[in-house]
């Protein structure tokens, strides 16, 4: 017994000890520090989230779930918005073009090494079944047969054929600026070993964009693009700055002379200085036909991406012939004007100025900054688990009032939608008030706060609760709130409307 007391008298001043001993009392400190966590990996957290998967039959191809389609369509739709305030048009161009075009574009002695390449059907003939989708005998077509064994290229972006685009038809001065905007999938063979996720894939979107423009207006559309970029970045909240560079010429494998170059780094110079943000000069990390500005983003682990680009290009427009008309067509050239009627009274052709350009740059690339910078805390409009609806019991007004709710705020039913209507007719076609929410329903026969703990673990923005007494009401819970589901509709739409 007194052993005892006296072993935990013992233990009882050396816990003491701890504390008031000047060198116990910093390692005990310490000892309680939070273990270090690990920064957020887009890739733990895709699956965890359910936003992407990849597979070993596709390398480098990201495979986007329901999830990650939504936060992929949320993007897009959120750049054409800021397409039709830019003044950008879309338009949808083919994936793979012949071997000449990209022989044209410059792309072949200078890209080659990261495309993909494919053959055409070499037979010479065209058959078809000759006893409908089933039968069995093929027999030859008539009329013009072609043999097709040309190479082709999968594009690895889209320059080429949006300058095809613009030569298919005759410009005026007055025409320009004329800008396209395009989501078409690209491809580029990156090596195996480089893959990572959604950062270094071979399948990607990129909101590409061209600007064929007069060589006067190519610092203002320069300067409009900056702006573009900061109004997306800005509304992406992304909590780290970017910062801007200007990549100039290659030492080796570019196009043109040196003297075009070195006008074309001369505007994007004088871009940069106007729009009053720090740069810095990346020598010979050009592209190939033209030197750019590269918008370059920290993830969260302090590691830099490029993402955004602008490039300024005057050998795809010299090597696909384009033009437009124009008075005095060499002041035209060299940005000038003249007062001088018999040189204003003269037309010619001029060379358009092309400007590539890129805001978010790699969609895939971005998404994955988007999930380590979110860490699973989505804002309300980016958020692939928006609300959901949860039932306080299983019974059948309970549910079935529930699951009007969620009708509701889908836009499925009218906002003033009570319940007491005549029922809705479905006659096929989508209705136009849809409002593209992202609301599921939780019916399961468990406690209340099981659901609720589980709703917050899997990162819903809004939770909705459904008892007798909002059935009763024709209303629906969120927290202490009650209100009608019209009026959650409209909150909900204006989140999304300012980018909550």
């Amino acid at each position: 017994m007194l052993r005892s007391q006296t072993t935990r008298r013992l233990a009882s001043l050396a816990a003491v000890r701890q504390w008031t001993c000047p060198k116990c009392l910093p390692r005990r400190l310490y000892s309680q520090k939070p273990a270090k966590r690990e920064p957020p990996d887009h890739r733990k957290l895709g699956h965890q989230q359910e936003l992407f998967i990849t597979s070993a039959f596709s390398p480098g191809s990201p495979i986007f779930l329901p999830n990650g389609a939504r936060i992929f369509n949320r993007l897009v739709d959120f750049l054409r918005r800021q397409y039709v305030r830019y003044g950008f048009e879309e338009v949808i161009t083919p994936t793979i073009y012949k071997k000449s075009l990209w022989a044209k574009s410059g792309h072949l002695e200078n890209y080659a090494e990261d495309m993909y390449t494919v053959t055409g059907n070499k037979r010479a003939a065209a058959l078809e079944h000759s006893e409908g989708c089933c039968g069995d005998k093929l027999t030859e077509t008539t009329g013009a047969q072609e043999e097709d064994d040309s190479e082709y290229g999968l594009k690895p972006m889209n320059c080429p054929g949006h300058c095809l685009i613009f030569a298919s038809k005759l410009h005026s001065y007055r025409d320009l600026p004329v800008r396209y905007a395009d989501f078409s999938p690209l491809h580029r063979n990156e090596i195996s070993g480089a893959l990572s996720g959604l950062t270094r894939v071979r399948r990607f979107h990129q909101d590409d964009g061209h600007i064929f423009c007069r060589p006067s207006q190519v610092e203002e559309e320069i300067k409009k693009t900056l702006d573009f970029v900061k109004v997306v970045y800005t509304t992406l909240k992304f909590g780290v700055s970017y910062r801007l560079a200007l990549s100039t010429r290659p030492k080796d494998h570019f196009i043109g002379t040196e003297d075009e170059w070195n006008r074309a780094e001369d505007r994007l110079r004088r871009a940069l200085d106007a729009s009053g943000m720090p740069w810095s000069l990346n020598e010979g990390d050009g592209a190939f036909y033209g030197p750019k500005i590269d918008i370059v983003l920290k993830d969260s682990d302090g590691k830099e991406h490029q993402t955004a680009t602008v490039q300024l290009d005057f050998q795809l427009p010299k090597r696909f012939e384009l033009e437009y008309q124009a008075p005095a067509p060499e002041y035209e050239a060299r940005g000038e004007t003249t007062e001088d009627p018999a040189l204003l009274a003269e037309y010619g052709p001029v060379r358009p100025v092309m400007i590539h350009r890129a805001v978010l740059g790699s969609v895939e690339r971005l998404m994955a900054l988007l999930i380590e910078n979110y860490d699973g805390k989505w804002p309300f409009w980016l958020n692939p688990r928006q609300a959901i609806i949860l039932t306080v019991n299983t019974t059948s007004p309970v549910v079935d009032w529930a699951g009007k709710v969620r009708d509701i705020l889908l836009g499925n039913l009218p906002a003033s939608y009570t319940g007491n209507e005549p029922p809705v007719t479905d006659t096929g076609i989508a209705l136009s008030g849809q409002t593209g929410l992202a609301v599921d329903l939780d019916t399961t026969a468990r406690s209340l706060g099981a659901k609720i703990r589980e709703a917050r673990n899997n990162g819903y923005s809004q939770i909705l609760v459904v008892g007798d007494e909002d059935v009763q009401n024709r209303q629906v819970s969120l927290g202490k709130e009650r209100m009608s589901p019209g009026n959650m509709r409209d909150r909900m739409m204006q989140m999304v409307d300012r980018f909550e």
